[in-house]
């Protein structure tokens, strides 16, 4: 019976390492682009920061939108393969058009498309991780699938970084090459992700929104969350922070490798502490280390500032990506998983519909420094109302 369960386990493990596997390339494809494209866009273009904002808003907005109709539709169908595969061909196929991009708007078209892709995909992903990982090592299944998806992101910058360092203004042709780990990530998903069986749940319509049957743990959690989203702008600003400092252009990927290695290192050990100690506990830790590194942003002076804080920002970053999704399992009846992790990413995308947009206009209205303070008390006050909310402090959560 041990050798049947263990390798059964083995075999669980076998398709969250197979998706794994896809978000790395996938990842080592958008991570080479998404570093260099604010940098693009500013300095070849000529867009303003506050068009910057606005892309990332909507274009992370209409992720999080997605979410929430293909989740609800993976439950309905019992599926998750099928939208899995559509995410990830469609996002591997436009970043490369990137290359051809004449103004900002052209990027704004092919960036919400990118990010449709990513909608589609995530919440049937994500409920095909928990499908699969044992319930007492859920954790470590979302920190190691993180983890893998971190190693790719770091892999991109380093492509970024070669391309530049050779070509310093070769940014469409990172653009470009981008294609090829895009290319690799599609064929993985074909060969080697598989559905496994599961009972339909009874859905009303997959066509609407309704968070019916989440619970009020749910609710409260994706409030708080909501409360973080609207400080946690994109990456974008980050990059456009230290660039503000001093760094040059062609070593701002480097940053991004920094930060990216350092969270995939710490992803499954941070997976594997949740399933012990609680999942509240580690995403508490992780928001306030947020707030610690966006007030860093905001109090930097000097160019070399951005190295130890892009270090520093994948210990959060590690802490809560994965695990706050592993806690929306955890909150919610099994048969609802993919409805659960596309209501809960919609939710935050009403709020990450504003926090890039508001923090591009307060570093052009404002001060560079602004945007930063603004994310770090918001973050902080996310971080006390998780730790504080009476009904996520019961035991198991």
């Amino acid at each position: 019976m041990s050798d049947r369960r263990n390798a059964e386990a083995g075999a669980s493990f076998a398709q969250v390492r197979a998706l794994g596997l896809v978000s790395l390339l996938t990842d080592a494809s958008s991570e080479a682009v998404y570093p260099v494209l604010p940098l693009f866009l500013t300095n070849v273009i000529g867009a303003p920061v506050a068009a910057i904002g606005l892309i990332e808003s909507l274009a992370e907005a209409t992720a999080a939108i997605a979410k929430v109709f293909s989740g609800r539709l993976s439950d309905r169908v019992g599926k998750r393969r099928p939208l899995v595969l559509i995410g990830y061909s469609l996002s591997n196929l436009v970043k490369p058009a990137l290359a051809l991009v004449p103004s900002w708007p052209w990027a704004l078209a092919l960036r919400v498309t990118d990010r449709l892709g990513k909608g589609v995909r995530t919440a049937p992903r994500d409920a095909l991780i928990a499908d699969y990982a044992p319930e007492a090592k859920r954790g470590e299944a979302f920190g190691l699938h993180r983890a893998m998806d971190t190693i790719g992101a770091a892999i991109g910058p380093l492509i970024a970084w070669a391309i530049l360092a050779l070509e310093p203004e070769g940014y469409r042709t990172v653009f470009l090459v981008s294609a090829v780990p895009g290319m690799l990530a599609i064929l993985v998903a074909l060969t080697m992700v598989r559905d496994r069986a599961r009972q339909r749940a009874v859905e009303p319509d997959a066509a609407t929104v309704s968070f019916h049957g989440l619970g009020r743990k749910f609710a409260a959690f994706a409030a708080i969350s909501m409360v973080f989203a609207l400080g946690n702008s994109s990456d974008a600003m980050l990059i456009l922070r230290a660039q503000d400092l001093g760094a040059a252009p062609a070593t701002v990927p480097l940053m991004y490798f920094v930060f990216n290695v350092v969270a995939a290192s710490l992803a499954r050990l941070f997976g594997r502490r949740s399933d012990r100690v609680g999942r509240r506990r580690v995403l508490v830790a992780g928001f306030a280390g947020y707030a610690l590194v966006y007030a860093g942003f905001a109090l930097a002076r000097h160019a070399w500032a951005p190295w130890p804080l892009f270090f520093a920002y994948g210990v959060p970053y590690a802490l809560t990506e994965g695990m706050a999704r592993a806690f929306v399992v955890d909150l919610v009846p099994d048969e609802v998983r993919a409805t659960a992790i596309g209501a809960y990413t919609f939710l935050l995308g009403l709020a990450t519909l504003l926090s890039s947009t508001v923090a591009g206009i307060l570093w052009d209205t404002v001060s560079h420094a602004a945007p930063f303070a603004f994310s770090a008390v918001l973050m902080a006050g996310s971080a006390a109302a998780l730790a504080r909310t009476r009904m996520l402090r019961a035991p198991g959560v």
